[in-house]
């Protein structure tokens, strides 16, 4: 577990999978990520993330605040997706849900994972990707002091070629000195 002055970044439990999917089925939220989430693609995508902490004692952490218990989301860092130019490479990633923007959540709970991991780990670097429409992503991506790795932009593997989110922008940040 994870904690900040606001959030607890942990496992995920059964309760975390009925606001995930409330989320997943926000069009704002999934407006940059794909279509609508079942409960099933949720409910998986729960099971993965805590096996993902298993293997390799870090994943895509539920974050719940602190105050009253209430989950926001997840952020954290994974092994990034096999056929992309960043497979197997950390990867940092997060999704709130809309009533958390705008709030720091993000911002707070990106900056203790990459805490996290230049303190527990040997990773010499982090990678985060996004589609070029989203905008407060790579902007958080930004905020963090990631840099943009224009060599290692691709073309999502699955994602369909007229899929408009199937472009996706790299971002990179070397471990602190």
């Amino acid at each position: 577990m994870i904690e900040t002055p606001r959030l607890l970044l942990r496992r995920w439990r059964d309760a975390d999978v009925a606001p995930f999917f409330a989320m997943g089925q926000d069009a704002e939220v999934m407006r940059h990520l794909g279509p609508p989430m079942s409960r099933a693609d949720c409910e998986a995508a729960a099971m993965r993330q805590n096996a993902c902490a298993e293997e390799h004692s870090t994943c895509f952490w539920a974050v719940e605040r602190r105050a009253d218990g209430v989950f926001l989301g997840f952020c954290g860092i994974k092994p990034g997706p096999a056929g992309t130019p960043i497979a197997g490479q950390p990867e940092i990633g997060w999704r709130l849900a809309r009533a958390s923007w705008g709030q720091g959540y993000a911002l707070e709970a990106a900056q203790a994972s990459l805490d996290r991991a230049w303190s527990a780990t040997d990773w010499p670097g982090v990678a985060a990707i996004t589609v070029p429409a989203n905008e407060r992503s790579w902007g958080l991506m930004i905020r963090l002091g990631m840099t943009r790795d224009p060599a290692g932009d691709f073309d999502h593997p699955s994602l369909a070629p007229d899929d408009p989110l199937r472009r996706h922008l790299t971002y990179r940040i070397r471990r602190p000195r």
